[in-house]
């Protein structure tokens, strides 16, 4: 059963791959003429975009971020950690999308409460078709926090 959201999705990108994160936010536009994605390449640009600061001082809250952990400037790990130990953040749901397959990366990242983690695909058809599923079910079968 799903139910559709009646507001736009919030979701943020956090991903340093030029081509990943395009191909990422073409996969997530595709056909949803609602939600509204937005783009940082680096961990301190991630948590400057959740906590509004400087040049993100308008930007709107996340109702998802998938976030890569191997970033620059401060890791998708060390986000991951900062946000889940914030009050006014930890309820936002992270999705760690990743390359990496350690299973050090997965526990740890379990670990520091991300949602669920999802190793990208190699395969450009595979990871387009992952994304869309990852868009598909935070979009429209899980029932999100309710903006705070």
């Amino acid at each position: 059963m799903s139910t559709t959201s009646v507001r736009p999705v919030e979701i943020l990108l956090v991903e340093d791959s030029p081509s990943d994160a395009r191909l990422t936010m073409e996969a997530l536009k595709e056909g949803r003429l609602l939600n509204s994605v937005h783009h940082v390449d680096n961990g301190e640009d991630a948590m400057a975009f959740l906590r509004r600061e400087g040049e993100y001082e308008n930007a709107p809250r996340p109702d998802v971020v998938l976030l890569d952990i191997n970033l620059p400037r401060k890791s998708g790990l060390e986000v991951l950690g900062e946000t889940k130990a914030d009050p006014a953040l930890r309820s936002i749901p992270i999705v760690i999308l990743s390359t990496s397959k350690h299973e050090k990366d997965v526990f740890t990242a379990y670990g520091l409460n991300a949602n669920c983690y999802i190793t990208k695909p190699v395969d450009l058809e595979k990871f387009i078709e992952v994304v869309k599923f990852v868009d598909h079910f935070w979009v429209n079968i899980v029932t999100l926090p309710p903006k705070s």
